[in-house]
C-alpha cells in the first residue's frame, strides 16, 4: 500500500521491452535506501517489484496488463518518474490509500494558475470519472491530490508549489498522458451495494425480521 506522498523522482536508465512485457532500469538514490529483492516500488502510480537493487538503481519488470492499463509503455530512457517506496507500518499516513493498481489513463488537458497554487484539468473516460467526486482523492501518475471538481469530461486538481517541485506533474504538456487511479473505498462500496452476498436471498420475510430481532 502507498499514500501517494511523492518521495523522490527518479530516471530511466535504460528499457528492455517487448510485445507484451518490459524491464525498467531506473536510477533513483532515496528509494533503493533498505530496498530488498522483492519490495514494492510505485512507479509513476504504478506499484513494481524489484527485481534488482543496487546502489543508485533499481530494476522492474512489468507485464502485459500493467502496459495497457497505464503509460509506462510511452517511457523512454531519460524519461523522469515518480517514486514511493511501500508505506512502513510505523509511517504517517499523509495521503490517501493509494493501492498502485492503475484503473486507467488521463489526458493533460491544461494549466491556470490561480493563487499559489497551479489548477491542472485532466481530461478522462467516463468510466474514469464516475468514480471521481469532488473534495475526494485522486492518485496522478501516484500523486495523491484533492479533486477540486469535475465535469463531463474532465476534472480539476490543484498543485501547491511544494508538490509541483517534488514531482514530475507540472513538468507535463498539454496533450501528455497520465495515469489514474480512483479512491479504492468507492470502488469497494460500490460492489458491495451492486452485489448480494452468494447464497443471500432477496426475500425479507417474518421469520428473517424475527431471527435478527425485529
Amino acid at each position: 500500500m502507498f499514500t501517494g506522498l511523492i518521495e523522490e523522482v527518479g530516471r530511466v536508465v535504460f528499457i528492455n521491452a517487448g510485445r507484451d512485457f518490459a524491464r525498467l532500469r531506473i536510477e533513483a538514490k532515496k528509494v533503493t535506501e533498505g530496498t530488498k529483492i522483492g519490495d514494492s516500488i510505485a512507479v509513476n502510480g504504478l506499484c513494481l517489484t524489484a527485481v534488482l537493487v543496487e546502489e543508485g538503481f533499481f530494476e522492474a519488470d512489468v507485464m502485459a496488463e500493467s502496459l495497457r492499463r497505464s503509460s509506462l509503455g510511452r517511457l523512454r530512457p531519460g524519461s523522469l518518474v515518480n517514486l514511493e517506496r511501500a508505506m512502513a507500518a510505523d509511517g504517517r499516513f499523509g495521503g490517501h490509500i493509494v493501492s498502485g493498481h492503475i484503473d486507467g489513463t488521463g489526458e493533460i488537458v491544461g494549466f491556470t494558475k490561480e493563487g499559489i497554487a497551479t489548477v491542472v484539468e485532466i481530461g478522462a473516460e467516463a468510466v474514469l470519472l464516475y468514480y471521481i467526486v469532488e473534495k475526494g482523492s485522486i492518485a496522478i501518475d501516484g500523486i495523491s491530490l484533492t479533486v477540486m471538481d469535475v465535469g463531463r469530461t474532465s476534472f480539476r486538481v490543484g498543485v501547491i508549489p511544494h508538490t509541483g517541485s517534488e514531482t514530475t506533474l507540472l513538468s507535463r504538456q498539454p496533450g501528455d498522458i497520465v495515469n489514474l487511479e480512483t479512491d479504492i473505498i468507492g470502488k469497494y462500496t460500490e460492489k458491495f451495494l451492486n452485489n448480494k452476498k452468494p447464497g443471500a436471498s432477496d426475500d425479507i420475510t417474518l421469520e428473517f425480521l424475527a431471527e435478527n430481532g425485529f
